[in-house]
């Protein structure tokens, strides 16, 4: 599916441009990102669970916090608007979320399966939208924005930032 751009803000194109590089559906592809989450994240060795690739960079533990908080707000996001809320929804520093996130003192499994828990509670909430909510226009961080195209952006966000371990952290 593509998402048109009057649906989102011109910086979220990455993430929209990965989703739709998958070919799926909106849920085959939150369910298809889940499994790549797990293939590159579930056996990774101990010592690089707190490892960052250079100075001030975030270390793994800390990236998987940052993709399920995103998650959870893009999630929150797809609700209100799905519900036809016309509220302009807050933005958030991911800077600030990670540095008060305790990420690094938490069990990596405990990460891993949290991210699980909340995709898989994602994936229903999508499921139950029907057509009309999916395409539903609410504003976001001063920007318009879909349901749709926040499900593909939490698609190609994980995807990205995936990317980004198998490129700079393994």
């Amino acid at each position: 599916m593509t998402i048109p751009k009057s649906e989102y803000a011109s910086f979220y194109k990455t993430y929209i441009s990965k989703a739709e590089q998958l070919n799926k559906g909106l849920i085959e592809g939150l369910q298809s990102s889940l499994v790549t989450f797990f293939e590159v994240l579930a056996e990774l060795p101990e010592e690089k669970h707190q490892f960052a690739y250079a100075e001030g960079k975030w270390t793994i533990k800390e990236l998987i916090s940052h993709i399920i908080e995103t998650e959870r707000i893009m999630a929150y996001r797809a609700l209100r608007i799905s519900r036809n809320d016309k509220v302009n929804l807050a933005s958030f520093n991911e800077n600030d979320f990670v540095a008060n996130s305790n990420a690094n003192n938490v069990a990596y499994i405990e990460l891993i399966k949290e991210f699980s828990l909340v995709r898989k509670s994602t994936i229903a909430m999508f499921k139950s939208f029907d057509e009309k909510m999916g395409t539903r226009i609410g504003n976001a961080s001063n920007s318009e924005i879909s349901v749709n195209a926040l499900g593909y952006i939490l698609i190609g966000h994980v995807l990205h930032h995936l990317g980004v371990i198998e490129e700079r952290y393994l």
